[in-house]
């Protein structure tokens, strides 16, 4: 005799599924920025082991922390920097991995869990159930390539792949935007339940792509260090085109490898992706979404002067973790415009 489950049959739940989404993409923009204190502190590196699931727990006892720091003096990054580090050093770097590496797994449980329940509740409105699973997907390759970015910093080098670290920045904007505009379809389903999902327009596309050149630039300049090659603006060390600039073995390795000029490009492409986003933003207005209007022109404007500020501060620590946190925001506020003139009526 087989034993069975009775499992509800409730309505689909779309405003309370679009909650806890932008609540999920909320913890997100936490991970972001204090993944952002972890590289602008040099802590990425201070934990050399993955345990996804013990390493939760931190070290308790000094014999523990004694184990942890004499790992970490194996690795290139302490024997040729950080050398002679006492072990209340250390702990300041590993707290800042540790709290990144156990923020990553609370929002694996805050989204894993609630889909589950709302899975057995039935309450996933139709077409949505392989989105989320998606979501659930991407969070948990997250995590995986946070894992391979560490360990390019483990063997030969003292800092991390700062391609690696680029693929890590963008998965985690890739899920805040995939985030918001789940919700929001989702939210639009509430209101009408013969709402159909937006679709992504050409234009939008045209402007999302502009961001990713910006947001990925943004990632070269973060992990080549490329902020502190000048702290004057608009020119950089009193010229428009830098001195510095050397031809490396191809044109690709030049553009992504390059700290002077990576620096240059993502100075002067934030330009562009502002125009493109100031009309998205006029779009979204025109199509009645004045909210999305102001998120984005709000966002833009304040993340182009944080990054100024940034620069000409020599990359002080609250400005540069404040610019990443709002490049976060902004990818959330084009997600939002871009939704907004995509929407069809049911």
């Amino acid at each position: 005799m087989t034993a069975t489950f009775p499992r509800s049959s409730a309505a689909p739940a779309p405003r309370a599924i679009a909650r806890w989404l932008l609540s999920v993409a909320a913890l997100v923009f936490l991970m972001v920025v204090v993944g952002g204190i972890t590289r602008l502190t040099e802590s990425g590196l201070s934990i050399t082991q993955w345990k996804p699931i013990t390493g939760a727990i931190p070290p308790l006892t000094h014999e523990q922390w004694m184990e942890a720091f004499r790992l970490y003096q194996q690795i290139p990054e302490y024997q040729q920097i950080n050398r002679g580090m006492s072990l209340d050093d250390f702990q300041f770097i590993f707290f800042w991995e540790w709290a990144h590496r156990l923020l990553g797994r609370l929002i694996g449980l805050a989204f894993a869990l609630p889909l589950l329940w709302f899975a057995w509740k039935r309450a996933i409105p139709q077409g949505y159930g392989w989105r989320l699973v998606a979501l659930l997907a991407l969070g948990g390759l997250q995590g995986a390539i946070g894992w391979w970015m560490v360990q390019s910093g483990l063997s030969e080098r003292t800092d991390v792949s700062h391609y690696r670290l680029a693929v890590h920045l963008l998965n985690a904007l890739l899920i805040i935007g995939g985030l918001v505009w789940t919700a929001l379809d989702l939210l639009m389903l509430a209101r009408d339940r013969n709402a159909r999902p937006a679709t992504l327009r050409p234009f939008a596309l045209v402007v999302l792509i502009g961001l990713f050149v910006q947001l990925l630039f943004g990632a070269f300049t973060a992990g080549l260090n490329a902020g502190y090659v000048a702290n004057t603006w608009p020119l950089m060390n009193d010229r428009f085109v830098p001195d510095g600039m050397a031809w490396m073995e191809s044109l690709w390795a030049t553009l992504s490898s390059d700290p002077y000029l990576v620096h240059f490009i993502h100075r002067w492409w934030a330009w562009g992706a502002a125009i493109l986003a100031v009309m998205l933003a006029r779009r979204a207005k025109r199509a009645g979404q004045r909210g999305a209007s102001i998120a984005i022109n709000a966002s833009v404007g304040t993340q182009i002067l944080l990054g100024i500020a940034t620069v000409m501060s020599g990359i002080a620590l609250p400005l540069a973790v404040l610019h990443q946190a709002v490049g976060a925001i902004v990818v959330a506020a084009l997600a939002w415009g871009a939704h907004s003139i995509g929407r069809r009526r049911g």
